[in-house]
């Protein structure tokens, strides 16, 4: 039993919530307030406070289950290790490599996404690994890393944005999805700034705005550029700024003046003096901020859509610059550091590109391995889910559950149905789980010790409270066994602080360099910025000190204040125009659905449905309309309603309500069974991020008599 009060942080949200763990009297551990983290000061919302209650052995799995005649059963590890060695040998064999494929979650912890994408390349040799992190945002890494050379979620840390001038936050709602990053808003009213919410619905967080613009779903992109011609036309722009720190100005300044205020208004139904007000917040102060986070995000264009709201900051000289600049408000518990060390298609550990020669030499050193050994990119995420049981045979899966949280999602549980084998590993029967031929019960945070990093880029250190049911492994041990029954017997230890120093080694001299950081130094510094390289050596080995007092780097809280990260130093803007979404509505379709979450749930729902509390606040999924579409259906408030769109129905009651747009309903993508939200959702791609289109696609209504 846990006798003294351990110091972590939250499981759930990009904050990463600072929380100390306390004994509780019947056993087990209780959440106490930590109010030295910077991040949230002690304040915890209800997924946070309630997190403990996943950790009993009554709603969690405890041992490992295989399928014997159609039922999943308890097995020895053992058993279940060997079946898996076997499965996957025996696909490798008969189909190849690429046969084999590896699917993570963005709430792995550093150690584990590493890990595990070394496992994919190294072990198995599939180029066939992704994650859902694909799914959180990955548009505004590409749109990031096109303009500045570098994707970092926040370039500053959140205590910048109550001392800035306004805030243009667009398509996010963070009353409900990260409360606790609320009173950076709320402050920022108080200190004189303003707050524009960009968001078809009047959120809990619109509520809270000097400004709220609610454009139809899909046109977010259109929205930017209107606003940029503004800035151009009424002559806001930052000339000198423009001259020395940027380049692209002249294409992308073309694009914009295509797109006048009364085009805009006619595709966005944003009124002109609406657009001319929030022109005229945003560059009134010296400095400002533009936030974005899934709305604009999860789109076909989410990328060009991403670059078209960078172009205003740029436009108007607000990136790189003290309390101003882009930033993007990441979703997921490791959403930041999961895609940095090697769990994307396309990256190895550092943020590195699988196609780059000197990276790929780099961490084949690392690893013990020929470089031309190491497979190239692989398929995104769901353009993997939606491979299975065609060319990919075999499915390792940690730490997600697609059969609730992916696109056209009934597709892919037939996918999933259709391959050879599956194993799972998680803390929970999810709906996935579900299907397994092997499911293998693993620890969760407050039972182990690693390194998440938030959306600020800080990273940070989980410490193990208490040990984990007997019958539950860490992740690492899951990988370690897999490894020796699969030929490698090193190169994949079981204790976390080991792998983090291979991390460091991997990482170092890449655009995410963790190699200045030990677990030394976030303990004793409670999180350290990357990029923070070691001095005076490549990689961890031979640095100067284990703090910072010790002559190691400092970490990096804002970047680009000098320069940009690319080759010249100079941002780079996004030339793009207008262009619709996936599908648009039409006679058969002719409503708009966009998805989202609610206060009380989280993701894929297959945690926090466990919890009593929250489900009392979240019972169910709900279709959200406005009452004039209420009234032409002859839906009242509370009445079933079918949700249809070219890929499925979905069934839940209505919520009839003002704060929405007329021609839009939204659901909550929290729950399985009849209200899953994404049998509904298009999976159409932006051609860049592979990101699929969440947030729009064309619905019809039905009322259930």
């Amino acid at each position: 039993m846990q006798t003294t009060v351990t110091p972590t942080h939250c499981p759930y949200c990009a904050l990463q919530c600072g929380m100390n763990l306390v004994p509780a009297a019947g056993g087990g551990v209780e959440v106490a307030e930590r109010a030295d983290f910077p991040v949230n000061r002690g304040a915890l919302c209800g997924k946070g406070r309630t997190a403990p209650e996943v950790l009993s052995s009554a709603v969690r799995l405890t041992s490992p289950l295989v399928r014997c005649e159609g039922e999943l059963v308890p097995a020895s590890w053992d058993e279940a290790l060997d079946r898996i060695a076997e499965a996957l040998t025996r696909a490798r064999t008969a189909h190849g490599a690429d046969s084999l494929g590896v699917f993570g979650g963005g709430g792995l912890t550093n150690e584990k996404a590493y890990a595990l994408g070394k496992f994919a390349r190294v072990v198995l040799g599939t180029s066939q690994i992704d994650y859902n992190g694909r799914f959180c945002m990955s548009s505004a890494a590409a749109a990031g890393t096109a303009a500045f050379g570098l994707d970092r979620g926040l370039p500053f840390p959140l205590e910048d944005i109550p001392r800035t001038g306004c805030v243009i936050l667009v398509g996010s709602n963070p009353a409900e999805t990260m409360p606790p990053a609320l009173r950076y808003f709320t402050e920022l009213r108080e200190n004189g700034g303003t707050l524009i919410v960009v968001d078809p619905r009047r959120t809990r967080t619109a509520e809270q705005a000097d400004l709220h613009l609610a454009p139809r779903p899909g046109t977010d992109l259109a929205l930017a550029l209107g606003l940029l011609h503004l800035i151009v036309a009424e002559g806001r722009t930052d000339e000198e700024y423009l001259r020395e720190r940027t380049s692209g100005w002249a294409e992308a300044r073309a694009a914009a003046m295509a797109h006048w205020p009364e085009y805009v208004e006619r595709i966005t139904g944003v009124p002109v003096p609406l657009l001319r007000e929030a022109v005229e917040l945003f560059c009134a102060p010296e400095a400002a901020m533009v936030l974005t986070a899934r709305g604009p995000e999860q789109q076909s264009k989410g990328t060009d859509t991403v670059g078209a709201w960078i172009n205003l900051c740029l436009a108007t000289g607000r990136a790189g610059r003290p309390l101003s600049g882009y930033g993007c408000l990441t979703g997921q518990g490791n959403g930041q550091g999961g895609r940095e060390h090697g769990q994307k298609a396309d990256q190895l550990p550092g943020y590195r590109k699988l196609t780059d020669p000197a990276a790929r030499e780099h961490v084949a050193r690392v690893w013990g391995v020929d470089p031309d050994a190491l497979p190239g990119p692989g398929r995104s995420a769901y353009e993997l889910l939606d491979a299975l049981g065609g060319d990919i045979r075999a499915l390792l899966l940690m730490g997600s559950n697609p059969v609730v949280s992916a696109p056209r999602a009934a597709h892919v549980e037939e996918r999933l149905r259709s391959l050879d084998f599956l194993a799972v590993a998680d803390v929970v029967l999810s709906e996935t789980a579900r299907l397994a031929d092997v499911v293998l019960p693993v620890t969760q945070w407050a039972e182990e010790t690693g390194t998440t990093t938030n959306l600020e880029g800080r990273v940070l250190l989980r410490r193990r409270a208490l040990p984990p049911p007997e019958g539950v492994r860490s992740d690492l041990e899951v990988l370690h066994g897999l490894a020796g029954r699969l030929g490698v017997e090193k190169g994949f230890p079981t204790d976390p602080e080991e792998v983090f120093e291979e991390l460091r080694r991997a990482s170092a001299g890449g655009p995410a360099d963790y190699s200045g950081i030990s677990y030394r130094r976030l303990a004793e510094e409670g999180g350290v910025f990357w990029p923070c390289p070691a001095e005076g050596a490549e990689g961890a080995e031979g640095a100067e000190g284990e703090t910072a007092g010790g002559g190691a780097h400092p970490g990096t809280p804002r970047l680009f204040l000098d320069r940009f990260a690319t080759g010249d130093g100079r941002a780079r803007f996004a030339a793009v125009s207008h262009r619709a979404a996936g599908e648009d509505t039409d006679e058969e379709y002719p409503v708009l659905l966009t998805t989202g979450r609610v206060l009380a749930q989280y993701q894929s729902g297959a945690q926090t449905r466990r919890v009593a509390e929250l489900n009392a606040a979240a019972p169910g999924p709900f279709v959200e309309m406005h009452p004039r579409l209420a009234e032409r259906l002859g839906v009242a408030d509370g009445q079933e309603v079918a949700v249809v769109s070219r890929r499925g129905r979905a069934v839940a009651p209505a919520r009839v309500t003002s704060g929405i747009r007329v021609d839009t309903v939204f659901m909550p993508f929290h729950w399985a069974g009849a209200g899953r939200a994404n049998v509904l959702t298009n999976p159409v791609l932006d051609p860049v991020s592979r990101m699929p289109e969440f947030k729009v696609c064309a619905v019809r209504l039905e009322a259930v008599r």
